[in-house]
């Protein structure tokens, strides 16, 4: 269920891999996108697995329910960053690509399959964020910008932790795009393991992080190479989501 899962004194992070769902073929088997052709009594059941299993104590509390409980997004390739304190128990999904909070017992949750999920926390200040910075959300520094929202909130001491997704030896691009992309994130740029024009969006997210005085730790597992996690680079449109979940209990 898990490509990687920690605690880091109050907070609960986690990384999901494709195992521990219903989902048929050829989404198998633990998808968990918004919106795609999969079943939605499937992903459904995929997400109230993963909740239960993540959070088990949110779940068993008076009052909980999914839809504002488990806080989501409608995912734009933007850098808009959404309070959740701000829209809490609306049930709303905003179109933006990152989220914060101050909120105990809300679960955080962005979706990926190849790019990159950013999970943060502030554990003395009891701060949270989730990322999804795509190329162009690594352009527009969607991460540098959920740092500073955080920080508005209160963060001090923030770490990151930068989940699976398609690695700089993978992410071939056409040249001209290479150029224009690491013209503004430099560290993004790359080769492929065949000696073709790529991006390193993961490498872009830690320079920007880095930029910000956040230190990050990169689960480094490479999401079209690794047949354990949803990659649409490798599956195209059969392909599922990952996730990216945090929350303080």
């Amino acid at each position: 269920m898990y490509s990687w899962r920690a605690s880091v004194g109050p907070v609960d992070l986690a990384f999901t891999d494709r195992y521990g769902g219903v989902s048929a073929a050829p989404y198998d088997e633990l998808n968990l996108a918004l919106e795609d052709a999969d079943d939605p009594m499937a992903r459904a059941e995929n997400l109230r697995r993963v909740v239960a299993d993540f959070a088990p104590d949110l779940i068993e509390r008076p009052g909980f329910s999914m839809e504002t409980s488990v806080c989501q997004l409608r995912q734009v390739h933007g850098a808009e960053v959404d309070v959740v304190d701000d829209r809490r128990g609306s049930g709303w999904l905003p179109e933006a690509d990152a989220m914060v909070s101050t909120e105990p017992a809300v679960v955080l949750m962005v979706r990926v399959a190849d790019c990159v999920p950013v999970l943060l926390a502030d554990p003395v200040a009891g701060v949270v964020g989730a990322v999804h910075s795509g190329r162009i959300g690594t352009t527009l520094d969607v991460t540098g910008k959920t740092v500073a929202r955080m920080r508005s909130l209160g963060a001090g001491d923030i770490t990151a932790w930068i989940g699976p997704h398609v690695c700089g030896r993978c992410y071939e691009v056409p040249a001209q795009l290479r150029d224009e992309v690491a013209a503004v994130v430099p560290a993004t740029r790359s080769e492929t393991s065949w000696g073709t024009p790529a991006l390193d969006l993961g490498a872009g997210v830690a320079a920007q992080l880095a930029a910000a005085g956040v230190p990050a730790v990169l689960v480094d597992r490479c999401t079209l190479e690794d047949e354990q996690l949803h990659s649409y680079r490798r599956d195209g449109a059969g392909s599922g989501r990952l996730a990216g979940l945090v929350w303080i209990p």
